[in-house]
């Protein structure tokens, strides 16, 4: 069913009522056709191609000179030279750009986190924009059925006049937010598009057989693996990457050993004799000390730079987990209780007011009651799909 589902996504939108989105053909989507992240890939072959060019060894240089511009006295010199690095600058250079590609995987991975978080959250998003136009339309029903029951009992003389009008003002109300829950599933739908990387109208319709968080893991059951989180596992290669820039600035203080062989040609004496030369800097005031410096630093910025994310991980997940705890409960209270009761409370005032027992004051606050309900209800399954999502941000799908 998957793969089929995911074939209906990517055809045109004359196919797609063949299956609705379900979130998992909604990241298989996203990973494949995501822009943002197919940017991020070409991070490897960037790297790959920093690796590639740091192992190449200096080109040879082939030099001509010319002594006296006079034809019949001129000397003329044929020279090639070769730089030999020494103090391990190539193996330096490999070193920082092997690193590099490392921390290119690891960001791929780290984002790919990201993109299936914000996946998770778009989607919950749109089902829960279907979930609230599903709920509108309820409230409208009942405020029509309201409306019908007040001007009945208006037309028999049992109530006043007032009852039919605030029952219209109710209807209207409904009606109103039931516009506004379209527009908000459109709007939905549309981000939806733009996090998957299709274009707005491929699919109109999803899958989701649960809205709620469920159980919320363990903080320690977390922690054990915070070692293994991308974006922690991304700072400590990028505290590689700046001692390995360290170790080529301190192998760029041994200077360069050039060798130079040629031939030497003197027309006057009509003689060719073979050239041998060497020659290196002298490293008097240019030891490189400044970049070395500089290098030094940046690796200690990065050690702390790794201590920051980590504590920020750490704040980070104990926050969506309280929050996580808290929109379980709420959902479970919601749909277990309050709902249920809101809706009862609304049937019994309706039956009492059609029988003269209640005014139609009664049955407004009910509706209001029932209404609002949904909404809190709505809210707390939005806060708990933000804090699944940001657990799966750092941890990736499945954190237990």
């Amino acid at each position: 069913m998957r793969a089929g589902v995911l074939c209906a996504l990517l055809l045109p939108a004359s196919h797609l009522h063949a299956a609705p989105l379900t979130l998992a053909a909604a990241i298989d989507a996203a990973f494949a056709r995501n822009p943002e992240l197919a940017a991020v890939r070409q991070d490897i072959g960037i790297a790959e191609g920093e690796r590639r060019q740091a192992g190449l060894l200096p080109n040879p240089e082939l030099s001509w000179e010319a002594e006296d511009t006079r034809r019949d006295t001129r000397t003329t010199t044929v020279m090639l030279s070769q730089a030999l690095e020494l103090g391990g600058k190539r193996g330096a250079r490999i070193d920082v750009a092997e690193r590099g590609q490392d921390a290119a995987r690891l960001e791929l991975e780290r984002r790919s986190l990201e993109l299936r978080a914000d996946v998770l959250l778009a989607f919950h998003a749109a089902a829960r924009a279907h979930t609230a136009v599903e709920l509108a339309g309820q409230s409208l029903q009942l405020a029509e059925r309201g409306l019908r029951v007040a001007d009945g009992r208006v037309r028999a003389g049992q109530v006043s006049p007032v009852e039919a009008t605030r029952a219209q003002v109710q209807l209207a109300e409904t009606e109103l937010q039931l516009r506004k829950a379209r527009t908000a599933q459109a709007d939905s739908l549309r981000q939806l598009a733009r996090v998957i990387g299709t274009q707005e109208g491929e699919f109109d319709s999803l899958y989701s057989a649960d809205l709620a968080p469920g159980q919320a893991p363990t903080a320690a059951a977390l922690f054990d693996r915070l070692e293994q989180a991308p974006a922690l596992r991304l700072a400590e290669a990028q505290i590689q990457q700046r001692e390995a820039m360290l170790g080529s600035a301190r192998a760029q203080r041994v200077p360069n050993l050039t060798v130079s062989v040629g031939s030497q040609y003197s027309r006057e004496d009509r003689e060719r004799v073979n050239v041998v030369g060497m020659s290196m800097p002298l490293p008097l005031f240019d030891r490189n000390q400044g970049n070395v410096l500089a290098a030094s630093r940046r690796a200690d910025q990065a050690r702390d730079l790794r201590n920051a994310v980590e504590l920020d991980l750490r704040t980070r997940t104990r926050s969506a987990l309280e929050q996580w705890s808290t929109a379980s409960s709420e959902v479970a209270s919601f749909s277990r209780i309050i709902l249920p009761a809101a809706q009862q409370a609304l049937d019994t005032a309706t039956r009492g007011f059609e029988m003269g027992k209640f005014g139609f004051i009664d049955v407004l606050d009910a509706q209001r009651t029932l209404i609002d309900a949904r909404g809190r209800y709505l809210q707390a399954l939005a806060a708990g799909s933000e804090a699944r999502a940001a657990i799966e941000r750092i941890y990736g799908a499945n954190p237990l």
